[in-house]
């Protein structure tokens, strides 16, 4: 892994941290770190659900226009694998994950919030695919992922202007799930923003993480194939379960004690 993306595990939360300033540009070696870090959440037992952060003060605004600006398109379709692979190994993360933005998410940096399953936004920031300022559609994703949160209509709005949306905005479109005040004089530290994400992702850890897992799964599926195709996957993840500790321990306790008191394993 790059020292411009770490991992950083607490209380069963992975930080997926980008810190390449001044504006978490996203170059080659900032690509590569995310799948790096994206495996790495994926394959520990200790990570219930992850954070993805650029830090105070701007989460990424965008692939690095310096670096591509002379490249050919023979250069660009040896890249543009890379250009989505970062992308997909975020979305594929198999536990809850959650974008927490502060500052500029742009072009490829909206992308990276658009792979993760929430967004968490500090009232302030802005968000947008400006790509076709540059004469380009957005390439990590952006046309697919924004199209199926917000709708075509206002995809097609944003990705045809270019323009950029506050959080208030990126709200009311079902953009982002939460605007957090920095400044509005809570107790939650000096980091309001990435303590309202670990809020959000404490509710999972220690949670089921298989029957987490396979409800992702289920619903990131489905949303790719027709009803009856959805139903089937989701027949048989549900089925899959019964496989698990969790799905016993669960039910022993709802029949013992009622709903909501079980330990679970993640096994």
């Amino acid at each position: 892994m790059t020292q411009l993306v770490r991992l950083e595990v607490e209380d069963g939360i992975g930080i997926i941290r980008l810190d390449r300033p001044p504006m978490n540009a996203l170059n080659d070696e900032v690509q590569r770190g995310i799948i790096a870090a994206s495996l790495e959440a994926t394959e520990r037992k200790d990570v219930s659900a992850v954070i993805v952060y650029g830090g105070e003060k701007v989460f990424a605004a965008g692939v690095d226009i310096k670096q591509m600006a002379d490249w050919s398109y023979t250069d660009m379709v040896d890249h543009s694998h890379l250009f989505q692979d970062f992308t997909r190994a975020l979305a594929r993360i198999p536990k809850p994950t959650v974008a927490a933005i502060t500052g500029y998410a742009l072009g490829g940096g909206c992308e990276v919030t658009l792979a993760c399953d929430f967004r968490i936004a500090a009232r302030g920031a802005k968000l947008g695919q400006p790509e076709v300022l540059l004469g380009l559609i957005p390439g990590a994703g952006g046309s697919q992922r924004l199209a199926r949160l917000v709708g075509p209509a206002k995809a097609k709005d944003l990705i045809f202007t270019g323009r950029f949306i506050d959080a208030d905005e990126a709200l009311s479109i079902g953009l982002v799930d939460e605007v957090v005040d920095l400044d509005d004089g809570s107790e939650r530290g000096p980091d309001p923003l990435l303590a309202a994400a670990k809020a959000m992702m404490k509710r999972y850890a220690g949670g089921p993480a298989y029957a987490i897992r396979a409800a992702k799964e289920a619903i990131d599926s489905g949303l790719e194939t027709d009803l009856q195709s959805g139903l089937e996957i989701e027949r048989m993840l549900f089925a899959s379960l019964f496989a698990t500790k969790d799905r016993a321990a669960g039910m022993a306790s709802f029949i013992e004690s009622g709903p909501g008191k079980a330990t679970f394993e993640g096994a």
